[in-house]
């Protein structure tokens, strides 16, 4: 039966890749109470997964990173520029998810304790939700781009700023992608740019690994947000995950309150609780971007920064993993300048010099 001509929506191919039995037999379980998935197949090691995904062409893979004779990181780099998948990472908690979205992995969630079924039950409705995001995702640039290497390299900065930016603030939202995309974008920062505020969809725990790792590998100083923390040239401060960020200022300083809350646009951090709360306190003394990711989370807010006089910039459709929340943004006329992430900070230097 054609499910193109009677209408039926095609099941997604999921491959399961993990050492542990029991682990991908759970896993295959869980995923299989959706009527949208289907578990093609599953295997214990790089090798055979190279093999059944030659065979069975599943639309995602499902990687743990940790496996005998070669690591899902290592699996990842060889396997991306030649045969391109959406990957969905199941890890234990680990730096290394950013390396193995560094590969080529579109998304990562950790791994639950099984012995608790709350646990075990959230984490397999969150592995679906993902599954589905991955399977609309873009990975094709990965075969063209054999060379690209770690994206975390150094850098000595691109971006040069002038006149008084200590009252400018800059606002970055991201989600699906967002940890390449961010990290492209910050790896351009010079001491002197003007504050930076983001939220990136991303765990607790995770938040203050990325904004290590960044901090680690740049010019500016990169730190996951604590409450009260003061933000200012030269700064990058990361929503913590589970916790939402606004922008507030005291007299001529800004700082972040981070505060717990029921989700906003579907998530906690919200890109639209940030984007709102800079509207309000930086207006037209702010640029707004948003970047990769499924949904339409920050689209509201970066409106109220538009109309509050603020410059907006929005990832084209092309270059973004998951083109959900800028073309939201961009449809809803929030987007004053849409182009590709490697113009961006081209085309923020050009604001940040008017």
């Amino acid at each position: 039966m054609n499910p193109i001509k009677t209408g039926l929506k095609k099941k997604i191919k999921v491959l399961i890749v993990d050492d542990s039995l029991v682990f991908r037999e759970r896993l295959a379980r869980g995923l299989a109470q959706d009527s949208g998935i289907e578990v093609v197949g599953t295997a214990p090691n790089a090798y055979v997964a190279r093999d059944k995904i030659i065979k069975l062409r599943p639309d995602v893979m499902t990687l743990d990173v940790e496996m005998p004779g070669m690591s899902g990181i290592e699996f990842l780099r060889r396997l991306m520029p030649q045969y391109p998948i959406p990957v969905v990472v199941v890890s234990a908690v680990s730096e290394n998810v950013f390396d193995a979205l560094n590969a080529g992995a579109v998304d990562f969630i950790t791994k639950p304790d099984l012995r608790k079924q709350i646990s075990s039950d959230f984490f397999i409705n969150e592995l679906i939700v993902k599954i589905k995001i991955a399977s609309t995702a873009k990975v094709g640039h990965w075969k063209k781009d054999i060379s690209q290497g770690d994206i975390l390299r150094s850098s000595k900065g691109d971006i040069k700023t002038k006149g008084d930016i200590k009252n400018k603030i800059i606002a970055i939202g991201a989600s699906t992608g967002g940890t390449e995309a961010i990290a492209k974008i910050i790896s351009t920062f010079t001491k002197d740019m003007p504050g930076t505020v983001i939220v990136q969809h991303m765990p607790a725990v995770f938040t203050k690994m990325y904004a290590d790792r960044l901090n680690n590998s740049y010019l500016v100083d990169v730190k996951e947000a604590e409450n009260g923390d003061n933000v200012y040239p030269g700064r990058v401060l990361i929503a913590p995950g589970e916790h939402h960020m606004r922008l507030k200022k005291r007299g001529d300083t800004y700082y972040v309150e981070c505060f717990r809350g029921q989700k906003v646009s579907g998530h906690c951090p919200s890109v639209d609780v940030l984007f709102s709360s800079v509207a309000q306190v930086a207006g037209k003394d702010a640029v707004g971007i948003i970047l990769t990711g499924m949904g339409s989370d920050g689209s509201k807010g970066l409106l109220e920064m538009r109309e509050k006089g603020a410059r907006t910039i929005g990832q084209d459709e092309k270059s973004c993993v998951v083109y959900g929340m800028p073309k939201i943004a961009y449809e809803i006329g929030a987007v004053e300048k849409q182009v590709p992430l490697d113009k961006i900070p081209q085309t923020l230097q050009r604001i940040l010099e008017e």
